[in-house]
């Protein structure tokens, strides 16, 4: 028996809570969580759409604490993470963020995160699961300490056209004035605030991070100050459409990282992701690169790309055929979407070569659930760029209020 009964022993709550779930808990009306990185977190609040138009009209709260987060630091903290990610690390100045993936020998992706530069020597890196074991690796030879953070850091992602407008209302003098990729350094009574203009959205967006301690503090703040301004705490679910349209791509959905995979060729390399502007060659050597200088010269055997289908419903796990009469199957669908903001019904879809290069149009081959009964559809698809929603306010300086 314990001796507090308020206290729960930890086996019986695997998954973490984290230090937002004392305000986000009593607004979860569903009951649904989903595990990520060892915590639970909400799938949906309340409604769906109503979260989904929360990003796209007026402002969202995503807790993002389960986001796996690591220090380096060093005098060798530069030439490492040089080493280590795809792209060139001596660009990236100081309060600035990058996007990037790194890649084992092969050039097979192992994970996609985003790079903050504090320092001439000191970075943060963050990540979709837990890579310490190759990052430290990664760290022979070179005089830098590589450390998870993750629970040393609460953070929250506020996403949405009167995001700007929410953070001034709080007091964030000139935070509409931060660049998109820029880190802005703030103070939330004496708790340092850091503000990144960054997120998986596409949208006007931020994301707050700050110590555990001043966790409670910045939620109660954020709600305060945008109560007048729709702002609304928003699960997994809605995140997930947003992102879709946003043409961004979600490990173990649009590829599967390299350090797990069991099959051969399931591996997914930047190229084929279609992220060859990730991929800094003339910087010299790193992971991977010798073996995607080969792939540049001899092609890559696939590539994701945007499609647009006709019809409304999504094309969830469908095949893609080359005809009609599905004879010639040429790729599969990774996401897909009916878009409530671009009124299209889209995906992300890897198409096998010569496909994605040759042709245009294709056909998918979609399974219909209604009212216990299913129906085959074959729908016509086109390639389309993406991202597929790109709104100019994702990156016009100074932000606007909507």
């Amino acid at each position: 028996m314990l001796a507090n009964s308020n206290q729960r022993a930890h086996y019986l709550r695997p998954l973490l809570t984290t230090p937002f779930f004392e305000r986000s808990q009593y607004l979860v009306e569903t009951d649904t969580y989903v595990p990520w990185s060892g915590y639970s977190t909400p799938d949906v609040f309340s409604s769906v759409e109503q979260e989904y138009f929360a990003i796209r009209n007026s402002a969202s709260v995503f807790d993002l604490t389960p986001m796996i987060k690591y220090r380096i630091t060093g005098p060798d903290a530069e030439p490492y993470l040089n080493h280590l990610i795809t792209r060139d690390v001596t660009k990236l100045k100081v309060n600035r963020v990058a996007y990037t993936v790194w890649c084992n020998e092969a050039g097979h992706v192992i994970d996609d995160g985003t790079v903050f530069r504090f320092g001439p020597n000191e970075f943060h890196l963050c990540t979709a699961e837990r890579q310490l074991d190759w990052f430290l690796d990664g760290a022979i030879g070179f005089d830098v300490q590589v450390s998870e953070v993750t629970e040393q850091i609460a953070a929250l992602a506020l996403q949405g056209p009167t995001s700007c407008a929410v953070l001034k209302a709080m007091g964030l003098a000139g935070v509409e004035k931060l660049t998109l990729f820029e880190m802005g350094h703030f103070k939330l009574g004496e708790l340092p605030l850091m503000v990144s203009r960054t997120g998986f959205t596409g949208d006007l967006g931020y994301e707050l991070w700050i110590a555990p301690e001043g966790a409670v503090a910045l939620w109660d703040k954020l709600m305060e100050a945008g109560s007048n301004k729709g702002i609304r705490a928003i699960g997994y679910q809605a995140l997930d459409m947003a992102r879709i349209e946003a043409g961004f791509i979600l490990p173990n959905v649009d590829f599967i990282s390299a350090a797990n995979t069991v099959r051969l060729r399931r591996e997914t390399t930047p190229f084929e992701l279609g992220l060859e502007w990730l991929v800094a060659m003339e910087k010299g050597h790193f992971n991977g690169r010798r073996a995607l200088v080969e792939e540049k010269k001899r092609g890559s055997r696939r590539r994701l790309l945007g499609l647009e289908i006709s019809g409304k419903k999504p094309a969830h796990g469908s095949l893609i055929y080359a005809d009609k009469e599905g004879n010639i199957e040429v790729g599969d669908i990774k996401s897909a979407l009916w878009s409530p903001t671009c009124k299209r019904n889209i995906a992300l879809a890897m198409i096998d070569a010569p496909h994605f290069s040759t042709a245009k149009e294709f056909w998918v081959d979609i399974y219909v659930h209604r009212e216990l009964q299913w129906d085959r559809r074959m729908e016509r698809a086109w390639v389309v760029d993406r991202p597929f929603f790109a709104p100019d306010r994702r990156k016009v300086t100074p932000a606007g209020d909507r």
